[in-house]
């Protein structure tokens, strides 16, 4: 699998964690966060995007492997543009907001500053 996507947490959000742990998302923004959605935010250093997002690509947070089930149609130009992605953990296969990623995860994710996000695109076939 070829690596797409990668940034460390640089701050975390005094709401972000409870983000998770009660709508089972994620909120990841680049350093320009706005004030009032800065504190759900994880904020990132990066927005390279060296790819496509597409389904069966994995998402990895420090070693913990997500497997992508679905993709929101703006996704890929909100992380290039504002470093803005919303990670759902419910494993959807029905994206369903333009900007949200769904990924099939099995237990709570643990994520802080000086965590990795990776994502790496599906292998090709043939």
């Amino acid at each position: 699998m070829k690596k797409i996507f990668e940034a460390k947490i640089l701050q975390v959000g005094p709401e972000a964690q409870n983000m998770i742990e009660e709508a089972n998302m994620l909120i990841l923004f680049g350093e320009e966060a706005p004030e009032d959605l800065a504190e759900y935010c994880f904020k990132i250093d990066n927005k390279n995007l060296l790819g496509s997002i597409l389904e069966g690509g994995k998402l990895v947070v420090d070693n913990q492997e997500y497997s992508i089930t679905a993709v929101g149609n703006v996704v890929e130009k909100n992380l290039t543009g504002l470093g803005h992605i919303t990670i759902s953990f419910d494993g959807s296969k029905e994206g369903s907001l333009p900007g949200t990623l769904h990924v099939a995860a099995d237990q709570a994710v643990v994520i802080e500053k000086g965590s990795t996000i990776q994502i790496f695109e599906v292998a090709q076939v043939g």
